[in-house]
């Protein structure tokens, strides 16, 4: 897949998420239990759907949110805390097809970064678009914060 990258201001977003501290070997089968964890707590506070999946790496350890864009207001219980996605410029791409493939997306950006000269800031995150059983039509966000 070709993927054009471009540079744009974005403002903090709302999110509510689970932080978690894990390894890049654990995180495939964490972000699962951390995504369920925080849909729990939107559906014990009313909200079944209308929020997108993000998922933000701060760090390289990697330090992780996992959890939704959060439009209203919900009380949030257990370990799902209110956060924001970072807000300055960023370089972003958006991925279509299976997940499988997002590995590719952020390289995509990576080199263009590195191409560009342009020096990232270490946070990154995806947003996902609505959920489909056609990979076909699924799509992702995908963008590094730049320094």
């Amino acid at each position: 897949m070709r993927y054009e990258v471009t540079v744009t201001d974005v403002a903090a977003r709302p999110t509510a998420v689970v932080p978690a501290t894990t390894t890049w070997q654990e995180f495939p089968t964490l972000w699962r239990e951390l995504s369920d964890e925080v849909w729990a707590c939107l559906r014990a506070g009313g909200i079944s759907r209308g929020c997108r999946v993000v998922m933000l790496y701060l760090d390289d350890v990697p330090h992780v949110e996992v959890g939704v864009e959060l439009l209203v207001p919900c009380p949030l219980t257990g370990r799902v805390v209110a956060s924001t996605l970072p807000a300055g410029r960023v370089a972003v791409t958006t991925h279509y097809g299976a997940y499988a493939g997002l590995g590719d997306a952020h390289r995509a950006v990576f080199d263009w970064c590195t191409a560009q000269e342009k020096q990232t800031a270490g946070a990154r995150w995806e947003v996902y678009g609505p959920h489909n059983d056609d990979p076909a039509k699924v799509w992702t966000e995908v963008y590094y914060l730049l320094a």
